[in-house]
């Protein structure tokens, strides 16, 4: 269990607190949902999330095998629901891997990064449509 604290500051704004290393960040609601956009919103996380576990999960799996991910990036797209209820209807995550990876170990990868566990915990209702393309 981690302990994480929230707390809602008012005008559609929350600021939350990790509880082991007391990081905080500020989520805002987006300007198309009455918020300044000024910051993540809490769907615009969820979406990051994806990202960041699909790279954590490949990241675990290449450090157990002494490969070097260095310099893997990703580009997301959050896609809302344009009919009620408000929810995420598509996630796109455009993964940049680094050179040097064998196509053995581009699938092993690929494999890794299906079975993190915010891509398990979505909804099936989500499309998660994740990309991988590597550098000649």
């Amino acid at each position: 269990m981690v302990p994480i604290t929230l707390t809602y500051s008012g005008d559609l704004r929350c600021e939350a607190v990790h509880g082991p290393s007391k990081v905080d960040l500020t989520t805002d609601a987006p300007i198309d949902n009455n918020g300044r956009g000024e910051s993540f919103s809490p769907t615009d996380l969820v979406a990051t999330a994806l990202a960041a576990c699909l790279t954590t999960v490949m990241g675990i799996v290449a450090k157990r095998d002494g490969v070097s991910l260095d310099g893997l990036s990703a580009n997301i797209e959050k896609h809302m629901t344009l009919q009620p209820p408000r929810r995420i209807a598509r996630i796109v995550v455009d993964l940049a891997m680094p050179k040097g990876l064998t196509a053995d170990y581009r699938a092993k990868l690929e494999r890794a990064a299906h079975t993190c566990p915010v891509a398990l915990s979505l909804h099936p209702d989500v499309v998660q449509e994740i990309r991988f393309t590597y550098p000649d």
